[in-house]
């Protein structure tokens, strides 16, 4: 990020203002983050509860009284169909989340090493100011404010 340079340092407008921007944008990140997490929560229920209906159904297409079944019921198929479907779904949700995830992770990284090299240029500006003003002496015979009372 680029300050314009003002009589003394940055523009601290500027820095704040890139502050604040910076800790809107790591909000916004933190924010993705739960929500991409919250995600895979929900894909793990669904995918149990289609493993729970592909008990029952098979359950309810098991054969009666020994009678031989000629293959897997059209129910069984759909419920084989849609379990098929949910593990895609949760493995491109998953695939999202981590895309997610660490897509946050190193916009989070490189907000913190710029919110970092601007505090230390502010530091160093700090030091400086209070360098030059330690070393600022007054010749007596100068007149001052505090001379014209």
């Amino acid at each position: 990020m680029r300050f314009s340079v003002v009589e003394a340092g940055y523009d601290r407008r500027q820095v704040d203002a890139c502050l604040d921007e910076l800790d809107l944008r790591l909000r916004r990140l933190a924010a993705r983050a739960e929500g991409a997490a919250g995600a895979g929560r929900e894909w793990d229920r669904i995918r149990l509860d289609a493993g729970h209906l592909c008990d029952y159904l098979r359950r309810r297409a098991a054969p009666v009284d020994g009678a031989a079944l000629d293959g897997p019921s059209a129910a069984a198929r759909e419920a084989a169909d849609l379990l098929a479907r949910a593990r895609a779904e949760l493995d491109a949700a998953r695939a999202e989340a981590h895309r997610v995830r660490d897509e946050a992770y190193a916009e989070a990284v490189r907000a913190r090493r710029e919110f970092e090299a601007a505090l230390l240029a502010r530091r160093r500006h700090e030091a400086r100011v209070d360098e030059i003003l330690a070393g600022a002496r007054v010749p007596a015979d100068t007149p001052t404010a505090a001379a014209g009372r």
